[in-house]
C-alpha cells in the first residue's frame, strides 16, 4: 500500500442536510443555517467536534442572491441575509477561522475550490479548511406565497476574502437584449444544435432525453438529501401535464434543474499528517488524485454550439492526470442542469446514456435539487460516502457552470496516489484561448440562416430569438421576432436551423428577423 506523503491533502469529512417542506420537522431554514447544518455533520462525520476551532480556513460557495445584481437582491432574497456569509455559517457552526473567503458565481466552483484548497494546504498556508453552501429558495417561496415574513439578516463583520459574483461576460451583452439571459433561454441553443448535428426529429430527441434522465431519477429516489423523489417513467418525463409543463423548448419541467429546494453542503480537507495528529480515522480520508478547468468563448462568439471543447478538454486532461482512463471509474457525478450538458460529457468521456455505471450519485439537478452554483459540493459530499463504501474504486465529479461557460473536473478514491502534484489547468486555457472566435455583427442586415433557437412560452404567446450567421460574411448575429405565434410555429414544427431569414435593426436597439419564405 502507498504510504502517502504527510502534506498530502484529504477529503475527510461530508455532511449535507435537506430541510423538506413537508417533513414534520421543517424549520424554514435561512441559507445560512442550512450551510451550518451541514458542517457541522461533516465535522461529526470526521470525528473532530471537539477540535472544531482547528478550522482555520472556511470557504462559502456564493449564494445565488449575492450572484446578482444588487438592485435584483430583494426579488430573490426577500428576507435578507447576512452582511458576512462565511462567517455567519461559521460562528453557527462553532467555528472561527482566521481566513473567510466568499467564492465568485458558477456552478464549477465546489470543484474549483476543492483543487485550490488541496494545493493550499500541500503548500502548508492551511491546516484544515471548511468549504460549504447553501439555497433556501423553496422557503422563500413558500413563506411569500403564505404572506410570512422572516427575517435572516445578520450583521456579523470581520475579515473576508470576497471574490465578487464574476460572472459578466458569459453570454454576450447582446442575447440579454433579445431575451435570452437566463439557462433557460440560452441551454436550448446549444440543445437544437446537437439534435440537428445528429440528424434527430423532436420526438426522437424528446426520448433520447427522457432515457437519459430516467436514471437520474432512479438515483434521486433513493437519496433521502433529494427534494424531488417521485418516481417517473420516460413518458412522465416528456409528457407536456397540468404538472409537467412544457417550459421551454424541448425541455419540459422534468427536464431541467429545479431550484425550490433548501438544501446545504459542506466538506472538510486538511492533510495527511494534520489528519493523524488529529486521530481521524483513515477509513474517511478521500484522495483527490487529479483536477482539471477550462472556461469556454461567451456564447456568441463560441465557433460551435453543439458541443464544449473546454469540457471535452477539462475530462481528458483529470483522467490523464490521475493516470487512469475511464475504465478505471466507477462510480460519477455528471452536471446535469439541462440535458445538453450530460450528453456532451458522455460524448467527451466516450461512453453512453446506457453505460451501466450510475452517471450521478445524487439523483442530478432536475431531482435531486439544483441549490444554485453548490449543487456539485453536494456531489462531491456524496462521492465521498460512495468511495468510503467502495474502497479502491475511482469516482469523477463533473461540474459546469454560466452557459456551458466554465468546466472543473475532479478524480477522486480512497486509495492514496503515488505522489500528489498541483494539477495546473494553465496550459489546457491557453490552447482553448487560440481557438479562433466567430466574429459577431451587432447591427446586422440583409439575408441569413439559423444557426439555433430558442422558443419560450409565456402568458399570450411566445418569446423567440435566434442566432444565426449573415449569408454573405458569415458573421453571428442575434435577433428576436415580433411576430409569437407564427414564427414559434416555424422554429417548433419545421426544422428550422439552416432556414434562411432576413434580419435588420430595428427602432428599440435590438434586430428582428423574419423567415425568408422565397428559400
Amino acid at each position: 500500500m502507498i504510504r502517502a506523503a504527510d502534506n498530502t491533502p484529504i477529503l475527510v469529512g461530508a455532511g449535507q442536510y435537506t430541510d423538506h417542506t413537508d417533513a414534520p420537522n421543517y424549520a424554514a431554514l435561512s441559507p445560512q443555517s442550512l450551510a451550518a447544518r451541514a458542517l457541522e455533520r461533516a465535522i461529526f462525520d470526521a470525528g473532530i467536534g471537539s477540535a472544531r476551532q482547528s478550522v482555520d480556513a472556511l470557504v462559502a460557495v456564493r449564494t445565488v442572491a449575492d450572484s446578482l445584481p444588487s438592485e435584483q437582491y430583494p426579488l430573490v432574497a426577500p428576507f435578507g441575509g447576512p452582511d458576512n456569509f462565511p462567517r455567519a455559517v461559521a460562528r453557527q457552526a462553532g467555528c472561527d477561522p482566521h481566513t473567510a473567503i466568499y467564492s465568485i458565481a458558477c456552478g464549477d466552483e465546489p470543484q474549483l475550490l476543492v483543487g485550490e484548497m488541496a494545493e493550499r494546504i500541500a503548500a502548508g498556508e492551511f491546516k484544515l479548511v471548511a468549504l460549504c453552501g447553501a439555497e433556501a429558495a423553496a422557503t422563500t417561496r413558500l413563506a411569500q406565497r403564505q404572506g410570512q415574513v422572516l427575517d435572516w439578516s445578520e450583521a456579523v463583520g470581520g475579515q473576508c476574502d470576497d471574490r465578487g459574483a464574476c460572472i459578466e461576460g458569459l453570454r454576450g451583452s447582446q442575447m440579454a437584449q433579445h431575451g435570452m439571459e437566463m439557462p433557460l433561454d440560452i441551454y436550448p441553443l446549444f440543445e437544437h444544435a446537437r439534435r440537428y448535428r445528429l440528424k434527430a426529429s423532436a420526438d426522437d430527441y424528446a426520448l433520447m432525453m427522457a432515457e437519459l434522465l430516467e436514471g437520474f431519477n432512479q438515483v434521486a429516489r433513493k437519496n433521502p438529501y433529494a427534494t424531488y423523489r417521485n418516481a417517473l417513467t420516460q413518458a412522465d418525463i416528456v409528457s407536456v401535464t397540468e404538472h409537467n409543463r412544457m417550459v421551454v423548448y424541448p425541455y419540459t419541467k422534468a427536464c431541467v434543474a429545479r431550484d425550490a429546494v433548501n438544501q446545504g453542503a459542506a466538506v472538510l480537507m486538511t492533510s495527511v499528517g494534520n489528519a493523524q495528529r488529529l486521530g481521524i480515522d483513515p477509513a474517511k480520508w478521500v484522495y483527490l488524485h487529479s483536477y482539471a478547468s477550462a472556461a469556454e468563448a461567451p456564447v456568441v462568439s463560441r465557433a460551435r454550439l453543439d458541443t464544449s471543447v473546454a469540457m471535452t478538454r477539462a475530462y481528458e486532461q483529470a483522467l490523464a492526470s490521475a493516470q487512469i482512463s475511464m475504465a478505471h471509474i466507477k462510480h460519477m457525478d455528471l452536471y446535469s442542469c439541462f440535458p445538453i450538458a450530460v450528453f456532451i460529457a458522455l460524448e467527451a468521456l466516450g461512453i453512453d446514456a446506457r453505460d451501466p455505471r450510475a452517471l450521478t450519485v445524487t439523483g442530478g439537478l432536475p431531482y435531486f435539487g439544483g441549490p444554485g452554483n453548490n449543487y456539485t459540493m453536494h456531489a462531491i459530499a456524496s462521492m465521498i460516502e460512495t468511495l468510503r463504501g467502495d474502497r479502491g474504486s475511482y469516482g469523477l465529479v463533473g461540474a459546469n457552470g454560466g452557459y456551458l461557460s466554465k468546466h472543473a473536473v475532479g478524480v477522486y478514491s480512497t486509495r492514496p496516489p503515488a505522489e500528489w502534484h498541483p494539477c495546473s489547468s494553465k496550459a489546457l486555457q491557453a490552447s482553448l484561448d487560440r481557438i479562433e472566435p466567430r466574429c459577431f455583427e451587432p447591427n446586422p442586415r440583409g439575408p441569413g440562416v439559423v444557426e439555433s433557437f430558442s422558443v419560450v412560452p409565456i402568458r399570450g404567446g411566445f418569446r423567440s430569438a435566434i442566432l444565426g450567421a449573415l449569408t454573405e460574411s458569415g458573421r453571428r448575429f442575434v435577433a428576436h421576432s415580433c411576430d409569437s405565434q407564427s414564427i414559434a410555429d416555424n422554429l417548433i414544427t419545421g426544422e428550422a436551423i439552416g432556414r434562411a431569414v432576413m434580419v435588420h435593426p430595428s427602432q428599440d436597439g435590438r434586430n428582428e428577423f423574419s423567415f425568408n419564405l422565397d428559400h
